[in-house]
């Protein structure tokens, strides 16, 4: 009997190390040395622990986000985040040597936080704000989706089952929420979507409130409006969804 109830253990143990729902993260913190009017760079981020599918799909992305944020050249080759930080100060430095009296020093800043979990999906938020000269800097925020089951990440069509019924759905919020009226241009009262139309933006993600449409600045008003967000509660968005969230 006993050895019976050993085995038994032993295999829950073993299902435990092996599922691939489990996950685990620490804090990486990526800066440059602090100076006086300097360009500085700060990356806080989440990384996921072990050598598992998952883990290295989210580590993956997560890098591969924060390089193109901090890619001011075109033609840099960063392949980690030390490279994209230093290219980043390179590029201000060669910019600075151009013009010495028009240059500011640069700014990024970005953060990552885990906005939901459960067994089934993680959605990951970056938080940034880069300054690379001008009047003012650009903050925005992105979301990334990731299947826990599988490992993989998840795109916008694979968040939907019925994607044109959602959007659908979601311009009827988006008309309510911004006092648009219900028939005629989505543009109507100043928006500035392409071709008159309602679309989704890029950034879509799951947080504990609801799945946040997030539209940066600049992607469908001007840059004075800041971000436009519409929050739906899962209540609404679950029959649309893939990954519809318990109540």
């Amino acid at each position: 009997m006993k050895s019976k109830f050993t085995c038994l253990i032993i295999c829950i143990l073993l299902f435990a190390c092996n599922n691939k729902n489990t996950l685990s993260f620490e804090p990486l913190t990526i800066a440059t040395d602090s100076c006086e009017n300097c360009t500085t760079v700060t990356i806080e981020i989440p990384t996921a622990k072990g050598n598992t599918k998952l883990s290295e799909t989210i580590n993956s992305a997560l890098e591969g986000e924060i390089i193109a944020l901090l890619n001011f050249d075109e033609e840099s080759n960063a392949q980690n985040l030390e490279d994209a930080k230093k290219a980043f100060v390179f590029d201000y430095e060669e910019l600075n040597g151009k013009f010495p009296e028009e240059s500011m020093p640069w700014e990024a800043n970005i953060e990552g936080t885990i906005t939901h979990e459960n067994e089934e999906i993680i959605t990951i938020e970056i938080q940034t704000y880069i300054y690379t000269g001008g009047a003012h800097g650009y903050g925005t925020n992105r979301y990334l989706n990731f299947d826990k089951v599988k490992g993989s990440e998840l795109y916008q069509e694979n968040l939907f089952k019925d994607i044109d019924g959602f959007k659908s759905f979601a311009e009827t919020l988006f008309r309510k929420q911004e006092n648009i009226p219900a028939t005629g241009s989505i543009n109507d009262t100043g928006f500035m979507f392409e071709t008159e139309s309602f679309y989704l933006p890029d950034n879509i993600g799951y947080t504990e409130n609801g799945l946040i449409l997030f539209y940066e600045p600049y992607e469908i008003a001007s840059f004075a409006d800041g971000p436009i967000i519409l929050t739906i509660p899962y209540t609404d968005a679950n029959p649309f969804l893939n990954f519809p969230q318990k109540l």
